[in-house]
């Protein structure tokens, strides 16, 4: 039976983008001006590209596309539908917001978290992971292959993030200088207690990650905290201490500072490549957002340059395909690889064989690409709009500087405000975030790390409109 069209699709002539993405695009915007609205039917794949006049694998191609992000929904048997949850996925529009008057959703109940930076669930390609995991483990059980795997993890995964590495953040690695984790927080124990020994000199970032630091120290290292300016990590204080105490390691999050979002300058990456390479110390780099960056293109990896010797660089892809994917890797020299799989074997015997074939496929077939650069482009505009709300409700009364990457906004406050007694107010009122003790070393500071990613367009403004009232 055909389905009815009541609509005519204004579909754009730019030919820079591809067919599939301009039909996207039209439909699209047909849900946002209300002509397609929750709950209603779309044309079978043949009929709209009968329609369309173009090839049925392009139509197929659209509602995959728009399924993944949310916009549509497919039913078995019965056919494809515009979603009924828009309102809390909607691609978000910095026009359209602030053109709205939002202020009348203010005062709904529900409470709100400024997490640290955390994906938007809506976009996450649930369908996708579970569709391959449910591949693989099916072949697995018709196979009776469940034997232990490789502690370093599977030589073909490893080889794809290697790949990955080399293409994308200009790396120059090999599968045997990687080793899956189970998330980055396994990363650091295993470079903590194979690298670190007690009364080991490790200095960090202040403010900084904590659960890093409590590998390093769980390991028996001496932290030295080294404050954060705008150019990233102070160099300088660095090297008045490599003076007088043997460093063992640094642990850097340079691409965008966490939590301050601040990206380390170059020259001081160069700097530090060079003191270590004079000291001796390891520069243990925690990459973990720049999967997510808004400019032309990311900051390669201090370990991306020949000239240093001594490294360890840490990332996931948690935040890239979902949080609840714990898959984390390592890279560095053959030799610390080696010692890390052996305490893994010890830890764990093996990574999440199937998950990691699973995502596997995904890479393969360019699924993740494509992901990576849809997400890209939909944080990107949920910046803007922050960016907007932020101008509006916190200008003058907190200082931040819009990072170029990255799910989250670091807020600093005159020292004349108790965000302790601050939080204590807005959670009465429905918002929470995160106190400073979290990220601070000893001493409180006074900023906040904001996430935006997560949230609605409407929580965003109700969240720093209760922030606003009480600072």
């Amino acid at each position: 039976m055909l389905r009815p069209w009541p609509i005519s699709l204004k579909i754009s002539q730019d030919k820079r983008k591809p067919l599939y993405i301009r039909i996207a695009d039209s439909i699209i915007e047909a849900i946002k001006s209300g002509s397609l609205k929750s709950g209603e039917a779309l044309p079978g794949s043949r009929q709209m590209a009968e329609m369309l006049k173009v090839n049925r694998n392009t139509i197929i191609k659209v509602y995959d596309l728009l399924i993944v992000e949310g916009w549509l929904i497919s039913e078995s048997k019965r056919g494809t539908f515009v979603s009924d949850h828009l309102l809390l996925i909607s691609s978000p529009s910095p026009k359209t917001l602030l053109d709205n008057n939002i202020n009348k959703n203010i005062t709904q109940a529900g409470n709100i978290l400024f997490d640290s930076g955390l994906p938007d669930p809506a976009i996450i390609p649930i369908d996708e992971i579970a569709k391959a995991y449910r591949r693989i483990f099916s072949q697995r059980v018709k196979r009776n292959i469940f034997e232990f795997g490789d502690e370093q993890g599977s030589f073909k995964f490893r080889n794809a993030v290697s790949q990955m590495l080399n293409f994308n953040k200009g790396m120059s690695t090999s599968p045997d200088e990687i080793c899956i984790t189970r998330g980055s927080q396994m990363a650091f124990f295993l470079t903590a207690h194979c690298h670190i020994k007690p009364k080991d000199v490790v200095l960090v970032e202040n403010p900084g990650y904590r659960p890093a630091w409590e590998a390093f120290k769980h390991a028996g290292a001496e932290l030295i905290p080294i404050n954060i300016d705008r150019e990233g990590i102070d160099v300088t204080a660095i090297k008045s201490i490599l003076k007088k105490t043997q460093v063992k390691a640094i642990y850097l999050t340079p691409h965008h500072q966490y939590p301050t979002t601040v990206t380390l300058a170059l020259s001081r990456r160069l700097e530090l490549i060079e003191l270590s390479n004079l000291y001796g110390f390891t520069i243990i780099e925690d990459d973990y957002d720049s999967d997510f960056y808004f400019g032309k293109r990311p900051i390669p990896p201090i370990c991306s340059h020949k000239e240093l010797n001594s490294f360890v660089y840490v990332s996931t892809l948690s935040k890239l395909i979902s949080p609840s994917v714990r898959i984390g890797y390592l890279y560095s020299n053959i030799n610390i690889i080696k010692k890390v799989a052996e305490l893994r074997k010890i830890v764990d015997m093996q990574s999440d064989t199937i998950m990691e074939q699973s995502i596997l496929e995904l890479i393969n077939s360019g699924d993740v690409r494509r992901h990576r650069k849809r997400a890209s482009n939909y944080y990107q505009n949920k910046r803007d709009v922050f960016e907007k709300l932020l101008d509006k409700y916190l200008k003058g009364k907190a200082t931040y500087n819009m990072p170029e990457g990255g799910l989250a906004v670091w807020l600093s406050f005159p020292s004349n405000v108790d965000l302790f007694k601050l939080h204590k107010v807005t959670a009465k009122k429905g918002l929470n975030f995160y106190t400073p003790e979290r990220f601070s070393f000893d001493e409180p500071i006074n900023g906040i790390r904001i996430g935006y990613a997560s949230l609605s367009e409407s929580d965003m403004e109700r969240g720093l409109l209760i922030l606003s009232k009480y600072v």
